[in-house]
């Protein structure tokens, strides 16, 4: 008697999202150089040859691997700089980033972890660069507001950016205290200076609202301000959500286009080289059947 089949066979989108995943926590346990095809392959059950089809190899698969967890770590950091106030976009950029750490671990690994030339501009320090050009312009516009010199954003970026990435590799492993903690007193350094240190440090009704939905509310009610700037920030958040939601999906699209054009471009090299070895059968023919020929002349009975 044959077994009945227990599980259905995976749609190429399936195995592919299988083969990520599974990649995923391979590269975060033991980085690019001591991750295997082989190994992917025997983790997912399947050949080797699945693999290459799906990515083309181990550096295929890395890239993409790198690239989701970029564009979600990015997606994260740019909604909390959609914040109203400046002090509310330092809180939630915190927040963002170290959420992102709690929730995606592996992802944050990979990323601080292997800075291997497979990843392209997927690296830390490409991301973290990227991120810092964004606050840039933040800054820029606050520094011309208060008159500063605007051309000292880049600089100050920088010094944000970094403070708050090398807190996040720290908190990576020691997780203590809680990121909201740990938000609270970068935020109290990067806003209030040395010499202006707030001895106990909180983020903002605001920005806990928002981060900490599950928390029961806290005993001092918000101010009809706080509450409207709350409101306010929630409506541009749902907007933004869905201007990431179409993204995602146009780029799912763009995906599954170039997916079709590969595999078309892939068949056609597969025909020519057909092609190719038909014709070399042909004249290898020829070229037998004429020394046949010749061996009959040379040679005749």
């Amino acid at each position: 008697m044959t077994e009945p089949r227990s599980r259905r066979r995976m749609s190429g989108s399936e195995r592919r999202e299988q083969l990520i995943r599974i990649s995923r926590t391979l590269f975060a346990e033991k980085g690019f150089d001591g991750t295997s095809i082989e190994e992917i392959a025997a983790t997912a059950q399947v050949s080797k040859p699945v693999v290459y089809e799906h990515f083309g190899g181990k550096e295929g698969v890395y890239a993409v691997v790198v690239d989701r967890e970029m564009q979600k770590l990015l997606g994260m950091i740019t909604e909390a700089l959609a914040a109203s106030h400046s002090l509310v976009k330092l809180e939630r950029a915190a927040l963002a980033l170290l959420r992102y750490i709690e929730e995606s671990s592996e992802g944050f690994r990979i990323l601080v972890r292997d800075s291997h030339a497979a990843s392209g501009t997927g690296t830390f320090a490409s991301l973290i660069s990227e991120i810092a050009s964004q606050v840039e312009d933040v800054l820029a516009d606050e520094f011309a507001a208060r008159g500063y010199d605007p051309k000292l954003a880049p600089m100050y970026a920088q010094m944000l950016v970094g403070m708050v990435a090398l807190t996040g590799q720290w908190w990576l492993d020691v997780r203590k205290p809680g990121r909201e903690e740990v938000a609270a007193h970068l935020v109290n350094l990067a806003w209030n200076g040395l010499t202006g240190l707030n001895p106990n440090p909180t983020i903002t009704a605001t920005s806990r609202a928002l981060t900490s939905a599950a928390k029961p509310p806290q005993p001092r009610p918000a101010s009809e301000k706080e509450l409207r700037e709350l409101e306010k920030a929630r409506e541009k958040e749902l907007r933004e959500a869905e201007k990431v939601r179409q993204k995602e999906l146009k780029e799912a699209e763009k995906a599954r286009v170039r997916e079709l054009k590969e595999r078309e471009r892939l068949l056609k090299e597969a025909e020519k080289a057909r092609e190719r070895e038909e014709k070399i059968r042909q004249r290898e023919a020829r070229l037998a059947e004429r020394a046949a020929r010749l061996e009959q002349v040379d040679h005749p009975e």
